[in-house]
Formats: C-alpha cells, structure tokens, sequence
C-alpha cells in the first residue's frame, strides 16, 4: 500500500476532525491512519484511480485539497 498525506484547507476543529474521517471513511480501497486539523494520512493500493474519490469525500466534508 502507498502511505500518501493530504493537505486539508478549512479545517479548525474536532467536528472537522470528524466530518472528515466519516467521509474518507465511506471510500472502499483505502485505509484512514491520521486525520487531524488540517492533514489527513491514508493509504491505498491504487493512488491514481482513487483521486477524484478522494477529492470529492474533502469537499462533501466541507473542505479543500491544498
């Protein structure tokens, strides 16, 4: 599996914290190591595919990709 750190603009709280978790958490094919107020750590098998994925459970949560 490929360990990748997201950059996570928005985010100010443990709601945040949480809002986030719940959504990356929704994605089939990755696993949720660290989030925390403005970073999130997972990691997956296919980085690629798994993008616009990932860049859409930010933004359902309320929050944006660096």
């Amino acid at each position: 599996m490929e360990k990748i750190e997201l950059k996570i603009s928005g985010m100010s709280c443990s709601h945040c914290v949480m809002a986030l978790t719940k959504e990356l958490g929704r994605i089939s094919g990755i696993k949720i190591l660290n989030v925390e107020i403005g970073k999130a750590v997972i990691e997956t098998n296919n980085p690629e595919e798994k993008n616009e994925e990932i860049k859409k459970a930010v933004e359902e949560a309320g929050f944006f990709l660096k």
